[in-house]
């Protein structure tokens, strides 16, 4: 008799196998549930970016720099966290840098990449806030898609259970990572007893804030990284109490898990800023050239080049972009006319700010304003661009 047969019948099953070989490189799981969850954040965060004003292909230049800030800072903290394991008796502090051998850690993840989306947003001109909004539902929608991954390792599930949905682990063969041990028979070897599906719990959890953060940023306009603020609430509440059933090794203070004391800083971080901030949703009107089309010809026909004039206009990046309200933005998406400068000149409480109330002053309808920046402003009018207005 071998531990399988000691499981009931009614239970879920676990996957024997997380890693498979395509030659010489081995195809994990757990990177493709990762890379699955990062297509689909990606995609969410387009459309969200697209629909607040920001050009088609953005979400790709933030990528390129959030998701290794994401992995570099989801590997740093799992190794300050658990630094006896590379750094203590019979550690191995080049064991730190293997990263495919498991451990990272999502507090750090999200702090990486936040910082990676940060750097991305300045180059490109976008105001931060805009792209953490835009981001809010992609990202638990991506740890869901990852925690798939966890079932494939059987890692991070919970204490025993005798409820029809518990959970089959298998135990791992230690030489051979990603593979069960297996018996005399060859049959994979299974941990007696069912285990609370914890990996599952949190997907599921995930996935209704992802449905909370759609729905709350529809009714309330969320702006300013308060639908980020939300999604943060959101994942450490369900992580607070998730964690508690979890039973594999973790560093402890007080008696109580390490993250789950993280849990409820970070939801306190979260719920302070989400109380505190204010303010109307940021839009944005993407300024300079947004095409480059071919110039129009200017000798005779027998030097005219078809082909230019039959290849569509290619899209141009913008020099960068404008914050305007929503109905300024709606404006624009009707007219085509960028508006000018005075009247998204305001405060974040809707006030005017200084200079435009110090223009309103000395200007009058019967009287020119001799102001060099009120003439780049009357030739971006004419021209429905100027400069970017970099958020510094």
């Amino acid at each position: 008799m071998t531990l399988a047969s000691l499981s009931p019948q009614a239970a879920l099953p676990s996957p024997s196998t997380a890693v498979w070989q395509l030659g010489p490189v081995p195809i994990r799981a757990y990177a493709l549930c990762i890379i699955a969850g990062i297509v689909l954040a990606c995609w969410v965060t387009e459309r969200r970016l697209r629909q607040r004003g920001v050009a088609p292909g953005a979400v790709l230049d933030i990528a390129v720099w959030a998701v290794p800030a994401g992995i570099i800072g989801a590997r740093i903290y799992h190794v300050v966290t658990s630094p006896e394991k590379y750094f203590g008796a019979g550690g191995d502090p080049m064991k730190a840098f293997a990263i495919w051998e498991g451990g990272l850690g999502i507090w750090g993840a999200v702090a990486g990449g936040a910082l990676g989306a940060w750097i991305a947003a300045r180059q490109l001109g976008i105001p931060f806030g805009v792209v953490a909004d835009a981001l809010a539902p992609g990202l638990p929608l991506a740890q869901a898609v990852g925690r798939i991954g966890n079932w494939f390792n059987n890692e991070l599930f919970g204490g025993r259970t005798t409820l029809p949905w518990g959970l089959e682990i298998h135990r791992m063969d230690p030489d051979n990572p990603g593979h069960a041990l297996r018996d005399d028979a060859g049959q994979p070897i299974l941990e007696p007893g069912l285990y609370q599906p914890t990996f599952l719990y949190e997907a599921l959890w995930n996935l209704g804030v992802v449905a909370l953060v759609l729905v709350l940023d529809r009714r309330l306009k969320l702006g300013r990284g308060r639908a980020f603020a939300l999604y943060v609430m959101g994942y450490t509440v369900g992580r607070f109490w998730i964690e508690l059933m979890r039973t594999d090794e973790a560093n402890q203070i007080f008696g109580v898990r390490l993250n789950v004391w993280t849990a409820a800083l970070v939801f306190l971080g979260a719920l302070i800023y989400f109380v505190r901030v204010r303010g109307p949703r940021d839009y944005l009107i993407p300024l300079g050239p947004t095409t480059t089309t071919t110039p129009p010809p200017t000798s005779d026909l027998s030097q005219v080049d078809l082909s230019e004039r039959e290849t569509p206009a290619r899209a141009a990046a913008p020099e960068g972009y404008r914050v305007v309200s929503e109905e300024q933005y709606a404006a624009w998406q009707d007219t085509g006319v960028v508006p000018p400068a005075d009247d998204d000149s305001r405060l974040d409480d809707g006030q005017p700010s200084d200079d435009t109330a110090a223009a309103d002053l000395t200007s009058s309808d019967d009287e020119p304003v001799d102001d060099p920046s009120a003439a780049r402003t009357d030739r971006a009018d004419a021209t429905g661009a100027r400069p970017a207005d970099r958020d510094s």
